[in-house]
């Protein structure tokens, strides 16, 4: 059984068990966290949402918070001696999905 859900401007397909790194949620670690917008659930059949499925939920226990590789962003011009050079690092929260609510 897996489900496709949305968060943080992303889509993900999940299954039970599955340990994913979402958009920073703003959760302490050890606390659940309940994602509403499921888009798609796969029990045997597909069942596909119009835009969400109706009353289906995925439940996830938060396990941290954490930073991811730094991305180098260089900006140049040429002739001009214009160059800037920048560097970001995406913030995201480790979830464990616990159980899928179809």
């Amino acid at each position: 059984m897996y489900a496709i859900i949305a968060t943080g401007g992303k889509q993900y397909k999940v299954a039970e068990g599955d340990i994913i790194r979402v958009e920073k949620l703003g959760v302490e670690a050890g606390e659940t966290y309940t994602f509403d917008q499921v888009l798609a659930v796969n029990n045997d059949k597909l069942v596909v949402g119009t835009p969400t499925v109706e009353g289906a939920t995925v439940t996830a226990s938060v396990i941290g918070d954490g930073k991811g590789k730094k991305v180098i962003v260089y900006k140049y011009k040429r002739k001009t001696g214009y160059h800037k050079k920048n560097g970001h690092r995406q913030q995201y929260t480790a979830v464990k999905v616990d159980k899928i609510n179809a």
